[in-house]
């Protein structure tokens, strides 16, 4: 995938990133709605980022939208301030490229240029491959949520991975010899 880019997201690019959200909702694979989510009710999360502390993202390839970053906060208490929950979502057309692994790449180098700290994912159990991205990437299990949410009558755990910035970790890259 080497002809990324790589922008702040801006308003006009909301109704690619919902539709990008969207597809992975009868998954149940990825996100714990069930339901297709609309343009208007994304406008306050949308709004909620900025590219001076809490940035959103767009990755482009061929002046195509084909996925998203977002640092969102964590709880939203200011104690928190430092610790953000990260967000990554690919277009169908795109994943097993490489690009979540270029995205959460980004989004370690320059997290501290944004104030923070601690990283953090919620990945459901069964999502054995977003699991791995973020575990090759240094972030480890910090915590299970068990059966917590239900999609289709099948109750599903809550994975908390976290990496803390600038403090040494173990980097486990799976495959490499």
């Amino acid at each position: 995938m080497n002809d990324i880019v790589f922008r702040d997201a801006v308003e006009a690019d909301l109704p690619v990133i919902v539709a990008i959200y969207n597809a992975t909702i009868p998954g149940r694979g990825v996100t714990a709605d069930l339901e297709s989510v609309s343009v208007e009710s994304r406008l306050a999360w949308f709004h909620a980022h900025n590219a001076e502390r809490r940035p959103l993202w767009v990755a482009e390839s061929a002046s195509q939208i084909v996925g998203w970053l977002s640092f969102s906060d964590f709880y939203g208490r200011p104690a928190y301030g430092a610790s953000v929950e990260v967000s990554v979502y690919l277009a169908e057309s795109v994943r097993r490229q490489g690009l979540g692994r270029t995205l959460l790449e980004r989004a370690i180098a320059l997290a501290p240029g944004f104030g923070i700290k601690t990283l953090l994912g919620f990945i459901f159990g069964h999502n054995e491959p977003s699991l791995q991205l973020f575990e090759r990437h240094g972030f480890t299990r910090w915590g299970t949520l068990p059966r917590v949410a239900s999609m289709d009558d099948i109750e599903r755990d809550l994975v908390i991975v976290g990496l803390r910035l600038g403090e040494p970790h173990v980097r486990v890259v799976v495959g490499a010899a």
